[in-house]
């Protein structure tokens, strides 16, 4: 099944992950697993940019789903360009995005996923009202 970002999304972050050797699979291009480490980093860099840390002991943001679509293939060695976006806040909840594309070709999209972002009570267990701050964030 293949999910499509939606054109209206909120740009938040963008970062260069560099191609590492190792993150290539035995037919020699980017191995799948690695183009979702490449969207948690870009996920993890932005929420402590936007000056959160995450908490165990308190409230924050956990991943319910995610997926990524392969248009192209990225190889060694080279840099991602990952941008990340954001939309569809709602009561507990917002969807996040990051495409990914070469540095040295920023505008050609090799990969593009996202993931609904929930945010939550950890000691509890629950899910609870996105923060004023972070839904001021994650709106369009």
């Amino acid at each position: 099944m293949k999910i499509e970002i939606p054109a209206h999304k909120k740009l938040v972050y963008e970062m260069t992950i560099p191609i590492r050797w190792g993150d290539m699979d035995a037919m020699g291009h980017l191995n799948n697993g690695s183009y979702f480490r490449y969207m948690e980093t870009a996920r993890i860099d932005w929420m402590h940019a936007i000056g959160f840390e995450p908490d165990p002991g308190g409230e924050g943001m956990v991943i319910v789903n995610a997926f990524c679509n392969f248009y192209r293939q990225i190889e060694y060695p080279g840099q991602v360009l990952a941008r990340m976006y954001v939309s569809d806040p709602g009561r507990t909840t917002f969807e996040s995005w990051c495409t990914m594309a070469r540095t040295d070709a920023p505008d050609v999209i090799c990969a593009a996923g996202g993931a609904t972002t929930i945010w939550v009570d950890f000691p509890k267990q629950k899910a609870k009202d996105l923060p004023d701050w972070l839904r001021e964030i994650v709106t369009v």
